[in-house]
């Protein structure tokens, strides 16, 4: 149980594992409920029991703990901060060009793993952090950028992000030979343009008007 005197030092990490425990279950019903941009630390905090900065001492930033209680062994804003400073008509190869490699390296599994339990619909709340994460985040980091015209932002990026899911799941989920074994250059090469194409091409449904 945190105290009074424990919530005086902000920073230090009372109750150890049990504490961080608490924070991470506070964090994964909350960005289930609620979304990712809808979910502050202070929020995060405040359910668990602790002052905000314990939640920042263990954890660091939001989407490092979003990452954590998601069970992904890698800050997402890593990811998708570099796509912040590749221009619009690149960005249909740079994510594919960043995500594939993410998928075949260790630091990979753990989405995997994630995307697994999604799938077999056996954590309801990882289920929510991802749409969660695809909306809050992907949308509102590629998605103003490729809003032309004007509403069709939102949808570009969802087909982006049906095709990789696509991917993942062709190669590494269903492990479809030889889809399997083909080289990452040679599935980006392949994607690429479609991708960009979803992103700054004509979108059936949406008038330039």
């Amino acid at each position: 149980m945190t105290t009074n005197s424990d919530r005086r030092r902000p920073g230090r990490p009372p109750g150890g594992s049990d504490t961080r425990d608490r924070i991470l279950a506070s964090a994964r019903e909350l960005f289930a409920r609620n979304g990712i941009d809808n979910t502050s630390i202070r929020a995060i905090a405040s359910d668990a029991g602790v002052d905000s900065a314990l939640v920042h001492h263990y954890f660091g930033t939001k989407s490092r703990l979003f990452a954590a209680a998601i069970h992904i062994p890698i800050d997402p804003m890593s990811i998708i901060g570099p796509i912040r400073e590749v221009p619009v008509d690149q960005i249909g190869r740079a994510l594919p060009s960043l995500l594939l490699p993410l998928y075949d390296s260790e630091v990979g599994k753990g989405f995997i793993a994630t995307l697994r339990s999604v799938i077999s619909g056996s954590d309801v709340a990882d289920l929510s952090m991802v749409r969660s994460f695809l909306q809050d985040v992907i949308s509102v980091e590629i998605g103003h950028r490729v809003d032309d015209p004007p509403g069709s932002g939102a949808v570009r990026v969802q087909f982006v992000a049906s095709q990789l899911l696509g991917i993942v799941m062709a190669r590494y989920i269903l492990e479809l030979e030889p889809f399997k074994s083909l080289p990452v250059t040679q599935i980006i090469d392949t994607v690429a343009p479609n991708l960009q194409h979803y992103l700054t091409g004509e979108l059936p449904g949406f008038s330039a008007d």
